[in-house]
């Protein structure tokens, strides 16, 4: 009797599960690709970002999902929590090496340090993409991201117009080793020397990779210039965390809206900061675009398809005067909520 229900029980669990098979087929399965073929698994791409809390990586987080949905690939988002943690970022390439994800699409924090992991990672037969922050070496298939020398001289030019061409400008950088705001830094002072009435007077700071940082590193700099004895006429900061922590600093020395102020990328405080005449112009980038373009780029890299080998995703300067237009206002705030439900 007890033979007898054990067969019967054996022969009921392997019906429903040659059942279930076939329904799990015909829908095309939770892991299958986007060509709907039985047995095949969807890619999964890891997208490391420097950092986790700017405004910044969150729109890229943005725009790698909408690629991701398009695609039919999962994305694992995975990075530091501060943009300054080298270490962290290493470990992660090597961690997702180790899972054997089929592809990696990374912004370096440092464009020397990251070299030896992506080596690794293409050895394993694990291609990398670039974006955002250029890398040394040619083991990656492909570099999405900002032209950044060209978007720091966009920022040098303004300067040079809100200035008349005569003043002393201030720079305050963001961190050694990151190759697209050193860049940025780089473009903007050629633009300015280029001028001939105008000075640079710093140019050796740097703010760090936090806001608080950045803000105590301003305001020495402000008060060892003499800014509010008239020894700084123009800034430059060439990320979210150093304009954010300068504009606090500027507002504490009560010398917002005094001196001439251009800084990179957006948050609603940097937004409202625009409005209030605190800052002159922003330059953005187009971040939802870089990270759709990122994970497009690598899904293309898999697929055996020819990619090409530096992408230049776009900057445009943004003031008082054309914040308002639809193109410019879809840069300054991005859509967040559709893609991250937040």
């Amino acid at each position: 009797m007890v033979r007898r229900t054990f067969l019967v029980l054996a022969f009921a669990l392997s019906f429903f599960a040659t059942v279930l098979g076939c329904d799990d087929k015909q829908n095309g399965g939770a892991a299958a690709t986007g060509s709907g073929k039985a047995g095949e698994r969807r890619l999964k791409i890891a997208v490391i970002p420097k950092g986790t809390t700017h405004e910044f990586w969150k729109a890229v987080h943005a725009g790698a999902v909408k690629a991701s949905i398009e695609l039919n690939v999962e994305i694992v988002w995975k990075g530091p929590l501060k943009e300054d943690d080298l270490k962290d970022q290493i470990d992660l390439v090597e961690q997702f090496r180790a899972q054997q994800v089929n592809g990696i699409v990374l912004a370096p924090l440092n464009d020397k340090a990251l070299m030896k992991s992506v080596k690794d990672s293409t050895r394993s037969k694990i291609p990398v993409v670039i974006f955002d922050s250029a890398l040394q070496g040619d083991h990656h298939k492909s570099f999405v991201a900002t032209d950044n020398l060209a978007a720091g001289k966009l920022a040098g030019q303004r300067m040079g117009k809100l200035l008349d061409n005569k003043g002393k400008i201030m720079v305050l950088r963001y961190q050694e080793g990151s190759a697209s705001t050193t860049n940025r830094e780089d473009g903007f002072i050629a633009a300015v020397k280029a001028i001939d009435g105008l000075d640079v007077v710093s140019d050796n700071q740097y703010g760090g990779a936090t806001t608080e940082s950045a803000l105590s590193t301003a305001e020495s700099l402000l008060v060892a210039q003499k800014a509010a004895d008239g020894g700084v006429d123009g800034i430059f900061c060439p990320n979210e965390s150093t304009t954010f922590g300068m504009l606090l600093a500027l507002q504490k020395l009560g010398l917002a809206g005094n001196i001439k102020f251009i800084g990179f990328d957006a948050s609603e405080k940097l937004i409202k900061a625009l409005e209030d005449k605190h800052l002159d112009a922003l330059v953005l980038q187009d971040p939802f675009n870089m990270g759709y373009l990122g994970v497009k780029t690598m899904v293309s890299v898999l697929k055996g398809e020819k990619v090409d080998k530096v992408t230049d995703t776009g900057s445009t300067l943004v003031d008082v005067d054309n914040m308002k237009k639809p193109e410019i206002a879809k840069l300054l705030k991005p859509e967040l909520k559709k893609w991250l439900g937040q």
